[in-house]
């Protein structure tokens, strides 16, 4: 039997999901999560086969939640369930420490099977994500990708308009760091301010 925790913000998408696994007689939804926080804490005080993460939740998530999560369970396999296009994200995720990676658009059609290869120890990502990891590697991929997870996360919450008062009291870091950041990260993206900034994530598709 596989023992899943599904961390998940959303109620109704928790369900939905809760659902499309206990439907297969080999799966077992054995805790929720409704944010990061309350994820880790789950996966400390029990053990699972599968962690499905949401990447956008409240509080502590993403990147960071994944490395914290394997941090503590090293052997527990993570899966990603995100809205953002894979192509994107996917590379970053499994150099965070994740197995696989779903977009919530093929989550119905591909959970359970993504699921039940990740267990068994492999890997799941998409034709596309598997190409965007080749490229990153080989140092052909766009600007972004050569940023650093840190980086990326301030380069994305300055394309939502946040300040970088705003990204150091959500991050816990000094405004002279988030500044620090966002410097690198205009210089790496070879951009001169923030509009630039918005007009780089919104052509690549990374809000």
């Amino acid at each position: 039997m596989i023992r899943v925790l599904l961390a998940d913000d959303h109620a109704l998408v928790r369900e939905g999901l809760r659902r499309l696994l206990e439907a297969s007689a080999d799966i077992v939804v054995a805790g929720e999560a409704a944010s990061g926080d309350e994820a880790l804490a789950r996966v400390r005080a029990e053990d699972y086969d599968v962690a499905v993460l949401d990447m956008s939740m409240p509080g502590l998530a993403g990147i960071e939640l994944i490395k914290r999560v394997k941090a503590e369970k090293p052997a527990l396999r993570v899966l990603v369930l995100s809205m953002h296009d894979e192509r994107q994200f996917a590379a970053r995720a499994l150099k965070a420490g994740a197995s696989g990676y779903l977009t919530k658009d093929s989550a119905a059609a591909q959970l359970v099977a993504a699921i039940r290869k990740i267990a068994a120890g492999g890997v799941h990502i998409s034709e596309n994500a598997a190409a965007s990891l080749v490229a990153g590697v080989a140092g052909d991929g766009p600007p972004h990708t050569r940023l650093s997870d840190r980086e990326f996360q301030v380069f994305r919450l300055l394309a939502t308009g946040k300040s970088p008062t705003e990204i150091a009291n959500e991050l816990h870091l000094s405004v002279k760091t988030v500044s620090t950041h966002k410097a690198r990260v205009l210089e790496k993206l070879g951009v001169s301010g923030t509009a630039q900034l918005v007009r780089y994530a919104l052509e690549h598709k990374l809000l």
